[in-house]
């Protein structure tokens, strides 16, 4: 069985696979760091593997900058020293004068991170969210705009989460592309607490693998160690990096690459974003095949495949599917999962109160801004998925017109859509999803 050590035999990458050094795009990177003679070192590989004296390129004025422009461009809330991106931004010269000195002298002390608590979807629990102070996040982004690229020629086409021009979409289309492939049994996956499971230790030798710059670790390993608040109580994590921290993702993106190279190398056809992923099989046999390995290969990175909610799923058999990126497939179809419709019914629902003061308009923009979105994201749901959604949506906005009309009480009855009938909608505005749905099908059914 195949390990993730180092130091054991390296297995033959399938042809196929895109290699390290192959042509590709750096118009996402900072110029102002990674510069032709950078990127073509960093094509080439360097001297022994690893990369060295990157700290001054952390705290150059102009890497500094571009970070503080991504920072304010997220916003966000304040952190633990209770300064705002404003407000930082109101005394920016002599904030990113302070920090690149601190950067430069070795100085430089991430403080505390506040941890909050939001809501999991489709869930009565919560998840724990990490607001680092701005000052630190500046920092992160700079480390960011670094060290990505040296990570990035390295991952894996199978990877799509928090990656330069890659996304939800393109993961999406490739299973759905392998479904139609006939790839139908599927490894539904589930880690257990990624982010706040990754061992410190391992993930900086991972880090170590390409980046001999002792500085530049040390800041690293200093952010995986910044103490968390918490109300009144304030510890130091032993293992995880926080959600919510700007350099996480590309860390816990570095953590799973081993398990990404192992599981290509086997050649079993893995999608994964983030800390979620499917692998899509041909037959019974290699889904088991499949599961086994990644299970090795996770408990190996010292980390747990949720057991309730990891399982081999046969697609091809009525009732079975399973849910990825917001998306439930089955039976050669795909819709939004249970748990979409509810967050986009809650929304809704929140917006179309029957004692809601606003116009009939200002009503129907706030909807349509909801569902223009909803819809760009699931517009490639099966046709019967908008239906419905149009019509709880219309009597939802009757029972607000019945509420003001004089005698008639109570929520929207048979005789409402006669008095308010699907034309009046779409003269006053309502975005409809079937009408949306039916426009983007039809190019390709001319």
């Amino acid at each position: 069985m195949p390990t993730i050590e180092r130091e054991t035999k390296p297995v033959a990458v399938p042809e196929t696979a895109k290699q390290t050094g192959e042509a590709r795009s750096w118009g996402w990177v900072e110029h102002s760091i990674w510069t032709d003679r950078m990127l073509e070192a960093l094509d080439k590989g360097v001297k022994g593997g690893v990369w060295l004296s990157l700290i001054d390129k952390v705290y150059r004025p102009t890497t500094l900058q571009a970070a503080w422009q991504a920072v304010r461009r997220n916003g966000g809330s304040a952190g633990t020293d209770h300064e705002s991106v404003e407000q930082f931004g109101k005394n920016l010269k002599e904030n990113m004068a302070r920090l690149e000195e601190e950067l430069r002298t070795g100085n430089y002390r991430p403080r505390p991170i506040k941890r909050v608590y939001i809501d999991k979807l489709g869930s009565t629990e919560k998840r724990p969210l990490g607001i680092p102070a701005v000052r630190d996040r500046v920092v992160q982004a700079a480390m960011r705009l670094v060290i990505e690229p040296i990570f990035e020629i390295r991952f894996r086409p199978n990877s799509y989460g928090f990656r330069p021009k890659r996304g939800c979409k393109d993961a999406l289309r490739e299973v759905d592309r392998l479904l139609k492939a006939g790839y139908t049994q599927v490894v539904d996956a589930d880690l257990k607490a990624y982010f706040d499971s990754i061992p410190h230790e391992g993930l900086m030798g991972e880090v170590g693998r390409y980046i001999a710059d002792g500085r530049l670790l040390d800041l690293t390993e200093r952010f995986l160690g910044q103490d968390i608040l918490e109300g009144l109580s304030r510890w130091s994590p032993e293992q995880g990096t926080p959600q919510g921290a700007v350099i996480s993702p590309l860390l816990a993106n570095l953590y799973l690459h081993p398990v990404d190279e192992a599981m290509e190398a086997a050649g079993f056809q893995m999608i994964r974003y983030a800390d979620d992923f499917v692998i899509m099989c041909r037959d019974e046999s290699e889904a088991h095949n499949a599961l086994h390995l990644v299970q090795q290969l996770i408990t190996e990175r010292g980390l747990a495949l949720h057991p309730e909610k990891t399982r081999v799923v046969d697609t091809a058999e009525p009732g079975q599917g399973f849910d990825f990126l917001g998306y439930h497939f089955e039976g050669g179809t795909r819709r939004p999962r249970k748990k979409s419709l509810k967050k986009l019914k809650d929304a809704i629902r929140s917006k179309t109160g029957r004692s809601n003061g606003h116009s009939l308009s200002v009503i129907t923009a706030n909807v349509n801004q909801t569902l223009k979105g909803w819809f760009e994201y699931f517009k490639h749901s099966h046709k019967w998925t908008f239906p419905a959604l149009d019509g709880w949506i219309r009597r939802r906005l009757r029972s607000i017109l019945r509420k003001r009309s004089k005698g008639l009480k109570g929520i929207s009855g048979n005789m409402d859509h006669i008095r308010w009938p699907n034309k009046f909608f779409r003269e006053n505005g309502l975005f409809s999803l079937v009408e949306a749905h039916h426009k983007l099908l039809q190019p390709s059914t001319r």
